[in-house]
């Protein structure tokens, strides 16, 4: 099955053009046409969003399920041309997409199968106590409910598991809220095919054709005006922490402010104790370089940095031999590709850094880069803490236990902290527990967070700038409580409730 893009827009049901477009950038293939959205079909999509979410925000949770689990089929249909087209578009290797693809269509089925169990509605009952001195209480019901429209901007990194039907598009979903997707430029063909497998799939289930649209635009105006449309309740969005801030400023700008659910940018330390580090640091040190190395570094679990103390220097020697031995990789955009130079020029201008390994790279290619540098001269450089996004790593290395706590206070808001540990190494690590776990969503030990499991209990989310909403998740069954707000029932009669009583 092979896949052209049309380049079109789907506004609620219907495919449009308009008279302006632009050129997709492929990694290689043939680049296409693509219709650049408009003002006007932002508000078309919103009207008939809201017009869906009468019928999708109440909705049965068997209806919903239904819903998700037919996108999930109509994806696996067109899997195929899935691979092609994103391949072409990105560079990613066809076995990674074909794995994102199975985490699409997973998450979307796991969503399924926990919106039928009802828990994600926190039900709660206080029975009338009319007979309460010296005042009766009323019956009182308290159950989760929808929100409305949401606006779901594709990631660059993650075509399939954070695009166009990610979990964020899952999410609202399952919760009952229509979505709106801002499609991501740098894999616009890629887009188009998922957008048909949810235009199918809500055809095939008889849902309102307001309940999805996906507008193409290589800029920002689309962008602005979707996040400022009256009619959208909630915003998910991926990406850069430049380009996150700003939709979040113009979100909390409108009249009626909207939770901006924006997962931004992390650097994921890892701290390496010190028995660790005398037994496994040769190991520790090859696993971080495959980590570091995974997808051409363009994950936002990417281990950064990596604290250290005296004595770490098999970690060091491994790691730098493993990303020396690593070749250059196809990055998902030009501009990503000039983005992670640029940083590589921030990083290695510093006070006290050494390079390691070189970062090279020509056009759209990347190599990996290693660097070190004192916890005193990391400390005094907040540029060192900046998220690079491609395959570099820092080593920082600390002269004391107290300074590697130091650091760990100074660090910013994280999606991962990781800590790589023996037993001996415990009452250090107690030591370091309150502070890390006052900085990230996920805590890992001896392991690396590249590979984010789909699961009811992940965290994929963090302090800012990790994140602008620390209390949330953009992968698991808990970011489905994102699309929801408590509403409690007074006195009311059972026909009047709403359906999960």
């Amino acid at each position: 099955m092979s896949f052209t893009p049309h380049g079109k827009n789907l506004i609620a049901g219907h495919w449009v053009a308009t008279d302006r477009s632009f050129i997709s950038a492929p990694a290689h293939g043939s680049a296409h046409s693509f219709s650049t959205g408009t003002a006007a079909l932002v508000t078309e999509a919103c009207e008939a969003a809201e017009a869906a979410f009468a019928t999708l925000g109440q909705s049965t949770a068997e209806a919903r399920a239904a819903l998700l689990n037919v996108i999930a089929d109509e994806i696996e249909a067109r899997g195929e041309a899935i691979t092609e087209i994103g391949t072409q578009e990105t560079g990613l290797p066809g076995a990674r997409l074909q794995g994102e693809r199975g985490r699409t269509t997973g998450q979307l089925r796991l969503f399924a199968e926990h919106i039928l169990k009802g828990d994600y509605l926190d039900r709660r009952q206080d029975s009338a106590l009319p007979d309460r001195a010296p005042l009766p209480r009323p019956d009182l019901k308290m159950i989760q409910r929808p929100i409305g429209p949401v606006a779901v901007f594709g990631a660059s990194n993650f075509p399939l598991a954070f695009s166009t039907a990610g979990g964020d598009t899952a999410a609202a979903f399952a919760a009952g809220c229509p979505v709106v997707v801002k499609a991501h430029a740098a894999h616009p063909g890629t887009g188009e095919i998922i957008a048909e497998a949810i235009h199918a799939a809500v055809e095939k289930t008889g849902m309102p054709a307001g309940t999805f649209s996906f507008i193409h635009d290589d800029g920002h105006e689309i962008g602005a005006a979707l996040v400022q449309h009256p009619l959208i309740r909630a915003v998910g969005f991926t990406g850069s922490l430049a380009g996150g801030r700003a939709l979040f400023d113009l979100c909390a700008a409108r009249p009626a402010p909207i939770p901006f659910f924006g997962e931004l940018g992390s650097i994921n330390p890892m701290f390496l104790l010190p028995e660790a580090a005398a037994t496994r640091g040769a190991d520790i040190g090859a696993g971080w370089a495959g980590s570091l190395t995974m997808g051409a570094g363009q994950f936002c679990t990417n281990p950064g940095i990596a604290v250290v103390l005296p004595g770490a220097e098999s970690f060091i020697t491994a790691a730098e031999a493993a990303l020396k031995d690593a070749g250059p990789q196809t990055m998902l955009t030009d501009g990503i590709a000039d983005a992670y130079q640029r940083g590589l020029a921030r990083v290695s201008g510093g006070s006290g850094v050494s390079e390691l390994a070189g970062g090279t790279g020509e056009a759209r290619k990347a190599t990996p880069a290693l660097y070190r540098v004192s916890a005193t001269d990391w400390l005094g450089n907040h540029d060192l803490q900046e998220e690079v996004f491609g395959p570099m790593g820092i080593v920082v290395e600390a002269e004391t236990p107290e300074q590697m706590a130091e650091i760990a206070r100074a660090i910013e808001g994280q999606l991962t902290v990781t800590l790589h540990m023996e037993p001996g190494d415990t009452d250090h690590a107690k030591t370091l527990m309150p502070l890390i776990e006052r900085k990230a969503g996920r805590i890992l030990v001896n392991g690396f967070p590249t590979g984010v499991e789909v699961a009811d209990t992940m965290v994929h989310g963090g302090p800012y700038p990790a994140s602008t909403n620390f209390g949330a998740t953009s992968v698991g069954t808990l970011a489905i409580r994102r699309f929801l707000r408590p509403v409690c029932y007074q006195n009311l009669p059972d026909a009047l409730l709403p359906e999960g009583f």
